[in-house]
């Protein structure tokens, strides 16, 4: 594969990903029946309340975490392809990340711990990985 399908199945994988949690919470909302927005709650025939039901809001925290990593991960990596760096190593980058985020996203949302951690860890250190690679490779050479 190039850098450039390595990076696109990357970028749709993890959209994807996002685009599931963004369902979970749906789902969650309609089967608790309980909605923040009241022209919601009215249109749903379901109750309103100041607070997302517990199911929804464990998914709008898996939502916010992917929105403090995935994008830098993303950013990084379209570097990583503009610079033209090994195609092998980028393959690994990003498989890892994606497990991670993955595994993440349902140990969050299921509320299995210490793996989530795990995962997010692990996820951390790819990124990490990327930008020592980056600044070695582009900044210092």
């Amino acid at each position: 594969m190039t850098l450039l399908q390595i990076y696109t199945l990357t970028a749709i994988v993890l959209a994807l990903k996002m685009s599931a949690v963004s369902v979970v919470q749906g789902v969650a909302r309609t089967r608790a029946g309980i909605f923040i927005n009241p022209e919601d709650a009215k249109t749903f025939g379901a109750k309103h309340a100041a607070e997302d039901a517990p199911a929804v809001l464990r998914a709008s925290r898996a939502w916010r975490n992917d929105l403090e990593n995935i994008p830098l991960f993303l950013i990084l990596g379209w570097i990583y392809v503009a610079a033209g760096l090994s195609s092998s190593k980028f393959l690994a980058y990003c498989a890892i990340f994606v497990v991670a985020r993955i595994a993440h996203t349902i140990c969050y949302i299921n509320s299995i711990q210490p793996v989530r951690t795990i995962s997010y860890t692990l996820g951390a250190l790819v990124t990490l990985a990327l930008m020592i690679h980056l600044f070695i490779r582009v900044v210092l050479a």
